[in-house]
C-alpha cells in the first residue's frame, strides 16, 4: 500500500502546481467555486482533506486533463488511508504527529543527541525510564508501545537510511541503573550491524564541538516537493524548520562536521565495550 503521508504531500504539491499553471490566486479560486479563501488555503496546506467532488471541480476549473484528474483522485484516496499511529491519535499532541509523519515518509535521517539515547534506538526498559520523567503512569505504557512501533522504520525491506551521533554523555548516564544500561548499550552495538544504520559516539576526548548547542534531527526526502526538514526539540517545545534550504543545509554541514570529529563507526564496539567495563555487573 502506498504511504498515506507521501500521497498527501504529493496531492498538496500537485494542487499548488495546478493553480500556478492556471495563473490563479487563492482568492480567485475561492470566488469562482463559491468557497472561502481559507478553505483553499487549508486544502493546499493539508490542514483538511478534500472530497472527490471538490477535487474534481477544482481541477476542472484549472483546465486540467481528465487523465490528470483521475490520477490525483487516486492520490487523494490513497492519502485518506489509515496510518499505523491512528490507534494512538487521541493521545498524541500535534508535535508528535508531525514527527511521525516525517519519520514515516523520510528516506534518510541524521540525528544528533547530547544527553539521552535517540528514541529510535531505545530499549523498552530505557524508554520506560525516560518517559516516567515527563508523564503520568497511565501515559507511560502506551508511549512506550508507540516508541517501539516507531522503530519499525529501521527494519524491513523499506528501512530508512539512518545516521546517529551521540555525545558520550548520553551513554555514560545510567538511565534505570546498570542493568538497564547494559542492555541498552548492547542493543546499540547490535543495531549498528544493520547495513542501513550508522552509529557514532562523540567521545569526551574530542573536546568541544558544534553539537553542544543542542539536539537536532534532519529528515531527507526523495520526493521533489519536499526539501530537507530540521526537527528541533528543546525544553519549551518543538521547532520545525521547513522551506528554508539555507538553514537546513547548515544543520547537515554541522552533522558532517560531527561525523568527522567523532571516532569512526567501526570503533563503536571498542567505545561501548570500554563503557561496559567501567559499569558494575
Amino acid at each position: 500500500m502506498s504511504n498515506p503521508v507521501v500521497q498527501q504531500r504529493r496531492l498538496r504539491t500537485e494542487l499548488r502546481k495546478a493553480r500556478d499553471r492556471a495563473g490563479r490566486t487563492q482568492r480567485e479560486v475561492a470566488e469562482a467555486l463559491d468557497w472561502s479563501t481559507s478553505k483553499v488555503i487549508r486544502i493546499e496546506t493539508g490542514a483538511v482533506n478534500i472530497s472527490t467532488t471538490d477535487l474534481r471541480a477544482l481541477l476542472q476549473f484549472y483546465g486540467e486533463s481528465p487523465e490528470y484528474i483521475k490520477d490525483l483522485e487516486q492520490t487523494a484516496r490513497a492519502g485518506r488511508q489509515r496510518v499505523w499511529w491512528d490507534k494512538y491519535k487521541t493521545n498524541l499532541d500535534a508535535d508528535m504527529v508531525t514527527l511521525l509523519e516525517f519519520e514515516s515518509s523520510t528516506s534518510l535521517i541524521r540525528q544528533f543527541q547530547t544527553l539521552i539515547i535517540p528514541g529510535l534506538l531505545q530499549t523498552e526498559d530505557y524508554a520506560r525510564e525516560i518517559l516516567r520523567m515527563y508523564n503520568t503512569e497511565d501515559q507511560v505504557e502506551y508511549k512506550v508501545k508507540l516508541r517501539m512501533e516507531r522503530q519499525r522504520i529501521l527494519h524491513g525491506e523499506d528501512a530508512v537510511r539512518a545516521f546517529f551521533i551521540m555525545d558520550e554523555a548520553a551513554l555514560r548516564r545510567w538511565v534505570g541503573g546498570p542493568a538497564v544500561m547494559r542492555k541498552q548499550l548492547e542493543q546499540i552495538k547490535d543495531l549498528a550491524k544493520q547495513p542501513n544504520i550508522t552509529i557514532q559516539v562523540l567521545t569526551f576526548d574530542r573536546g568541544i564541538h558544534r553539537g553542544m548547542r543542542g539536539n537536532f534531527e534532519v529528515f531527507e526526502f526523495t520526493t521533489e516537493d519536499q526539501d530537507h526538514v530540521v526537527y528541533l526539540e528543546w525544553p519549551g517545545g518543538v521547532t520545525v524548520v521547513q522551506n528554508n534550504p539555507k538553514l537546513a543545509s547548515q544543520y547537515v554541514e554541522w552533522f558532517i562536521t560531527l561525523e568527522q570529529l567523532a571516532p569512526p563507526p567501526e570503533d563503536l564496539d571498542t567505545v561501548i565495550n570500554r563503557l561496559l567495563e567501567d559499569m558494575p555487573s
